[in-house]
């Protein structure tokens, strides 16, 4: 049985992961670090996250994939 897309994207499934420091990096959907992302949430450059609780912030998956959609798009059309 398939995974269903999430609704919601954690910064971990985002940007990668360890479950330990002595464990390798899990690959996340951008390969950038979390400063990049926050830069580029602060700038207007991503999709801003959203408060779920007071603790947990996330990006609405259907924000993130047009978000990629709309730069896979862009990198296909010659100049």
């Amino acid at each position: 049985m398939s995974n269903p897309t999430p609704s919601f994207y954690r910064e971990a499934q985002l940007i990668g992961s360890r479950a330990a420091p002595e464990q390798p990096r899990v690959a996340g959907l951008l390969p950038i670090s979390s400063a990049t992302l926050w830069r580029w949430v602060k700038r207007g450059a991503f999709p801003k996250p959203v408060k779920l609780s007071d603790r947990m912030t996330a990006w609405r998956a259907d924000d993130v994939q047009a978000w990629i959609a709309k730069r896979d798009s862009a990198a296909r059309t010659p100049a």
